[in-house]
């Protein structure tokens, strides 16, 4: 097999492979894109709204403290 690939001229190697793989391949590969994409873009918004419940929690609990209360 190895021979074989090997064997061949460089432009099917380099582009008429690679080519062929991303027409056959090219739905599944962007679908596994998008997906990673959307999980880092959910963790990122859940991480900024956990952010922003620790800094009002922080906020109100502060002020109700040195205040006696809301």
């Amino acid at each position: 097999m190895k021979e074989a690939f090997l064997s061949l001229p460089w432009w099917v190697r380099w582009i008429a492979i690679p080519v062929l793989a991303l027409a056959v391949f090219g739905g599944m590969i962007m679908a596994v894109i998008a997906w990673v994409v959307e999980l880092v873009f959910k963790i990122l918004v859940f991480a900024v709204l956990v952010a922003l419940l620790i800094y009002v929690v922080r906020k109100f609990t502060s002020s109700s403290s040195s205040r006696g209360g809301w």
